[in-house]
């Protein structure tokens, strides 16, 4: 649409005749100029009267002014007052199965929860012997968490379909956790047992202080990981009281599958012994990854041989079934569980081969049947695992929110994302007083729960019942299995995370930063450490934002033919501009790390009117106005050419829709480029501010109340404006010089 449509378009209903003598072009001014006649500055100034131009005017919403006192007053009152109405509410969104439990559709769900659910505890009864060996505990331990969280997500939960328990990543932190402290307290992790109980070197008895003096290094293990998993579940079930889940939207995803890839490396590190039927203490602390590799190699010549053919032979079966499961997870209706079977040919081969006996292979072990009493957690030990915690209970509910999120929006519902956070919250706080560690949900068992027909949280239940018929009854079955068995199923089950580095040619295309910030939080979790890495993550994927923001894309606009739409220069073709003014657009928020370059790169598409002042101080200083002078290079004769003669250009609009928000010294940045180019005589407009911008530049007193005309709705308005203003001043200008002739 040209200026003229929009022109008549803006216009009040009048007759034609009206509307022609009060339009008059501009052409026809000039004419009557040329011909020496004064009608038309009268003509002109006649049509100013009816302003042929128009504004949008918009009238701002009346903030209202609560007092501070009178706000917090006014939510205690609403938080504190009480009701059967809002007692039954409460309870049920605490308590979500009491929600969708009594509406549930038997005929419809059983089938499928039924399926899923015995799928999963299926998977989950190797999977959770396997993991206790990463996390440093016994295998009866991760057979608890699996049953508990299980059940206890089943309660509390508003994901129908996500998977939680026993979760690889948590297992290796907890498990580096659990060697630090193990060194603390003085434990031999060949012995078993304390090595400073009775007489040490220098002949002085030392008492454990955290400890009983029947407390064997088991019992110690469990007490480090309940321990911090109830910090992390205080820490999640607060992070939901205070709604503070925000903290999860730093873990971009790149950072997250960074993470995981990098951590899986440092878990594939500690299994590799298993493999090779080593006795190696486990590596804590910075370059663990580094160091376990070079205690390997150097005591490679112990390998134990039965247990290198048998890791061999079971990776042989398993990676090629995993292969098949997901090359054919279309057409089957649920997943072969080669990992129980082969830990049940493991097993049984190893109890009738008696290959610990003969060969010396590392078993399991005995593997009680029940419960153990309940015990709450070591309290002395909460100073020195504080911190730990932290970092667990964000992966934990970082991993369980956005996996239940992402499938809840593929089959149509809603998660309650602080309810997710108490759910997960209590899965560690209560088992953490039946002996169990950190959970989360899962992805690999998620998907395997979904594909195999869940419908709802029943089918946790279900899970939970195949796990206790384990631990009552099955349990000791698995006294003969080899470790490294378990150790190739930990890293079997890695091959997800490690095959990422097939996206990253995809991602690279998509964006560079994210793939930049997935091998920064990938190699600084696998050669660093799993804290150190994430932090790392964090830290870099803060400063990636800072650094798209400092040096930002900018552009002088043009108009899409036929239409009020500006685009790119340097990105489109054939786009057209207005003599005279030049478009300038800002991607980024204008504050205080990148005001130079807001600065700089307007002055270089523009018109540098520093330079252009000084250009005309030298010539006035020198009184020279024909002659062209070189004072030190091509820019000061191009600024003295610009001092002389009048410029161009007459006005800059800076489009701020890109501009998300200012702050002071983005304030006084667009107020110091307003002084310097009115200074020789070119305005500066704003168009397509935003409310929040609006407000900075009214607070910051950018313009006076009489100058509000500066901000425009839109960039076609303001351009529309300076040629009015313009073609306004021209004429009034012309017709005064003719007047005084």
């Amino acid at each position: 649409m040209s200026l003229e449509r929009k022109e008549q378009n803006d216009l009040s209903p009048k007759n034609s005749v009206e509307e022609n003598q009060q339009n008059l072009s501009l052409s026809d001014m000039h004419l009557e100029l040329e011909r020496g006649s004064g009608t038309a500055l009268k003509q002109f100034e006649a049509s100013d009267q009816s302003t042929p131009y128009h504004r949008i005017h918009m009238e701002p919403q009346e903030k209202s002014t609560t007092d501070f006192k009178q706000f917090v007053i006014k939510k205690l009152h609403k938080s504190c007052q009480c009701s059967s109405t809002r007692a039954k509410n409460m309870i049920l969104g605490f308590l979500p199965v009491l929600q969708w439990l009594p509406k549930y559709d038997l005929k419809k769900n059983i089938l499928g929860d039924v399926m899923s659910g015995l799928i999963v505890g299926i998977l989950l009864v190797p999977q959770s012997i396997a993991y206790s060996l990463l996390a440093g505990q016994e295998p009866i331990y991760g057979l608890y968490t699996s049953f508990f969280a299980s059940i206890i997500y089943f309660l509390l939960g508003t994901s129908r379909h996500i998977s939680v328990g026993i979760f690889g990543i948590l297992c290796l932190m907890i498990g580096e956790v659990v060697d630090r402290e193990l060194l603390k307290a003085g434990y031999d992790t060949a012995e078993g047992m304390p090595s400073h109980f009775g007489m040490v070197s220098n002949g002085s008895e030392l008492l454990n202080q955290t400890l009983d003096w029947m407390c064997d290094r088991s019992c110690y293990a469990i007490a480090i990981g309940s321990t911090v998993t109830f910090l992390a579940g205080v820490y999640q079930v607060a992070m939901g009281f205070f709604q503070v889940g925000f903290v999860s939207v730093y873990l971009s995803d790149a950072l997250l599958s960074g993470f995981v890839t990098g951590a899986s490396f440092t878990i594939l590190t500690s299994q590799a012994k298993y493999l090779l039927g080593l006795s190696l203490p486990r590596s804590s602390g910075v370059g663990s990854l580094i160091t376990t590799w070079i205690q390997i190699f150097r005591n490679i010549h112990k390998t134990n041989l039965c247990d290198l053919i048998t890791s061999l032979l079971c990776l042989l079966v398993l990676l090629p079934t995993k292969e098949l499961n997901e090359h054919f997870k279309s057409k089957l209706k649920a997943p072969v569980p080669t990992e129980l079977i082969v830990v049940v040919a493991a097993t049984l081969a190893s109890h009738f081969g008696k290959l610990n006996e003969k060969y010396n292979t590392s078993i399991a072990g005995s593997i009680p049947t029940g419960f153990m009493p309940p015990k709450a957690p070591d309290w002395n030990l909460i100073p020195s695992l504080a911190v730990d915690a932290i970092a667990i209970s964000i992966i934990g509910f970082a991993i369980t929110v956005s996996l239940s999120e992402m499938f809840a929006k593929k089959h149509g519902y809603t998660v309650k994302a602080n309810q997710e956070m108490y759910a997960i919250g209590f899965c560690n706080i209560i088992p953490s007083f039946f002996h169990c560690f950190t959970t989360s949900a899962a992805l690999a068992k998620t998907l395997v729960k979904e594909s195999t027909g869940c419908q709802t949280q029943l089918s946790g239940v279900v899970t939970a019942l195949v796990l206790l018929l384990v631990l009552l009854v099955i349990a000791p079955l698995f006294y003969s299995l080899q470790k490294s068995v378990l150790g190739v199923i930990t890293i079997v089950n890695l091959r997800g995370a490690l095959l990422k580095f097939k996206d990253l040619p995809k991602m690279w295309k998509v964006s560079r930063m994210d793939t930049v910030i997935w091998f920064v939080t990938m190699l600084s979790s696998a050669l660093i450490s799993t804290e150190i890495g994430l932090l790392t993550g964090v830290c870099f994927s803060m400063f990636c934002v800072i650094l798209r923001t400092q040096k930002p894309k900018t552009s002088l606009l043009g108009l899409v033919e036929e239409s009020e739409i500006f685009e790119s220069m340097s990105a489109y073709k054939n786009l057209q501009t207005r003599p005279g003014i030049k478009i300038f657009r800002f991607v980024a928020p204008l504050y205080y790390i990148n005001k130079e370059c807001f600065k700089s790169a307007l002055y270089k598409k523009t018109l540098n009117p520093v330079l252009v002042k000084a250009a005309r101080k030298k010539a006035a200083k020198k009184k020279i106005m024909k002659e062209t002078v070189i004072l030190s290079g091509i820019q000061d004769e191009v600024s003295m050419q610009l001092s002389l003669d009048p410029l161009d250009l007459h006005t800059i609009v800076i489009d701020c829709s890109a501009i998300q928000f200012l702050d002071t010294a983005g304030i006084h940045t667009l107020k110091e480029v307003r002084r310097d180019y009115e200074a020789i005589g070119i305005q500066v407009l704003l168009a397509q501010c935003n409310s929040s911008v609006r407000d900075s530049l009214a607070c910051g007193e950018y313009f006076k109340e009489e100058e509000e005309n500066l901000l425009f709705y839109s960039v076609y308005e303001a351009m529309a404006f300076a040629e009015y203003q313009n073609q306004k001043g021209v004429c009034i200008s012309n017709g005064l010089s003719l007047s005084s002739d």
